[in-house]
């Protein structure tokens, strides 16, 4: 049984729910983001208050109600209050620099790294080691900060590279002097 499935999401003021078939559309103050809910979930939009239902009890349709669940929920988040993450990075002469719609990364490689920002994403620096990734696709805004922090990796024996603001790196003692 999904207890997440059965969930029943509240829409806030302001946002309007449309159900054309598998298509869920989420239209809010931010924006509009739209989902593809698979046939064995039933969407149903009643005042202001959303309802999934599976069509049977095979194992597919108990999977995909949970995962449609929160998908329209994270729909709902997103156009009312959108997503953000933090990222951080560490090292002597490490730094982010965004110039528009690119972000240059100087990491410690021969040449800085520029990555050009997807479209409804929006990139601020608050500091020349801090920026922070918004939009309102929760999936868009953690795929870009995945592809950010990949550029340099964080290393467990000093620290370095680029994080997320909330990460804990865990770190290794290193080599002994043997005397």
């Amino acid at each position: 049984m999904s207890r997440i499935g059965n969930r029943i999401l509240s829409i806030p003021e302001g946002v309007t729910v449309d159900v054309n078939e598998t298509i869920v559309t989420v239209k809010g103050p931010k924006g509009e983001l739209s989902t593809d809910v698979t046939e064995y979930v039933t969407v149903n939009v009643e005042g202001n208050q959303v309802t999934l239902t599976r069509k049977n009890d095979e194992k597919r349709a108990k999977q995909m109600h949970g995962t449609a669940n929160a998908n329209i929920a994270n729909l709902i988040k997103g156009v009312t209050e959108g997503y953000s993450k933090a990222l951080e990075i560490v090292g002597v002469g490490y730094r982010f620099q965004p110039k528009g719609d690119k972000l240059v990364i100087n990491a410690g490689y021969s040449n800085p790294v520029e990555l050009s920002v997807p479209a409804g994403l929006k990139v601020e620096g608050v500091s020349n080691t801090e920026i922070t990734i918004s939009g309102i696709d929760k999936q868009a805004v953690g795929e870009f900060a995945a592809i950010i922090r990949k550029v340099r990796q964080p290393e467990p024996y000093k620290g370095k590279g680029i994080k997320y603001k909330d990460e804990h790196i865990r770190r290794k003692e290193g080599k002994k002097a043997s005397k």
